[in-house]
């Protein structure tokens, strides 16, 4: 995760999911995020112009920049991606769906260092229930 994160992205943005590092999306995408909040995946996370702009602009700033992470997003969502579908094709379906995991979406429940911006293989412990 950028050091410079603002602390608007911390409080809005993780207040109800991880605050995902701006470089698993492209431009494009988080651009389309930002400007969808009123309808974000089903809640209203609509925040004021400011709070909107200083996100965005910081998003924008550490967007995904190689090819294969900054294609724009299927429906915005980092899970829809080509390289989180290639990343994650070996885990089955009924795994995503354990309590402690629920959707593909909480990396942080596997991916031991999420919430620092480190997806390492080696730092992964798949719950078993």
């Amino acid at each position: 995760m950028p050091a410079d994160a603002p602390a608007s992205y911390e409080a809005e943005c993780a207040s109800c999911h991880m605050a995902y590092p701006p470089a698993l999306l492209g431009e494009q995408s988080w651009k389309n995020v930002m400007s969808g909040l009123s309808k974000h995946f089903g809640t209203d996370a609509s925040v004021d112009a400011k709070t909107q702009t200083e996100i965005t602009s910081w998003l924008v700033k550490n967007a995904a920049t190689r090819q294969k992470y900054s294609e724009t997003a299927p429906e915005n969502r980092i899970t829809k991606t080509s390289w989180f579908i290639r990343k994650h094709d070996e885990v089955r379906a009924d795994v995503w769906k354990r309590a402690s995991i629920k959707s593909p979406a909480n990396c942080g429940a596997c991916h031991i260092d999420a919430a620092k911006g480190i997806f390492s293989e080696n730092n992964i412990k798949i719950p078993a229930k």
